[in-house]
């Protein structure tokens, strides 16, 4: 790999290998909140299908937002959500058989389910909040395998 410091990182010479990166975002909102976000209460409707629906659309449109971020063939990708009484923790999975990693489409995926939720219940909980956005597992490529401390899903 040879990098043009005028451009993007040359991944041309690298083998395509099946990658797999998981990433998560933490949402945290009044109990109130939680309870009508999780039981389709809230003052938008559906909040967590639309913020997967908005995550997926994400993860395809990474590459145009994100200046260094190569295009890659995305080939699975989904979005699950885990709640207890003050947060909702969105976790995004994207696998892909290409040159370079899904690193960044599940994060962007995250982010963006993440900010989608918080724009469906900012009225009703202004106190809102996105505690941590953060990549928690990544295979494949020349690195193998990697796992945030801590992480043991």
């Amino acid at each position: 790999m040879t990098r043009d410091r005028k451009g993007m990182v040359d991944i041309s010479g690298k083998q395509p290998t099946r990658r797999i990166a998981v990433a998560e975002a933490v949402l945290r909102a009044d109990a109130k909140t939680v309870r009508a976000i999780l039981s389709n209460e809230a003052p938008k409707p559906d909040p967590l299908q639309t913020a997967r629906a908005a995550a997926l659309l994400a993860i395809k449109r990474t590459p145009e937002t994100i200046p260094h971020c190569h295009v890659i063939q995305v080939t699975d990708a989904s979005v699950e959500y885990e709640a207890d009484d003050e947060s909702i923790a969105i976790r995004c999975r994207v696998g892909t058989y290409d040159r370079t990693g899904a690193e960044m489409e599940a994060i962007y995926g995250v982010s963006v389910a993440a900010i989608t939720i918080y724009d469906m219940i900012k009225a009703a909980c202004p106190g809102a909040e996105i505690l941590r956005t953060r990549l928690l597992e990544k295979s494949g490529g020349k690195s193998g395998h990697w796992q945030a401390e801590g992480n043991d899903d």
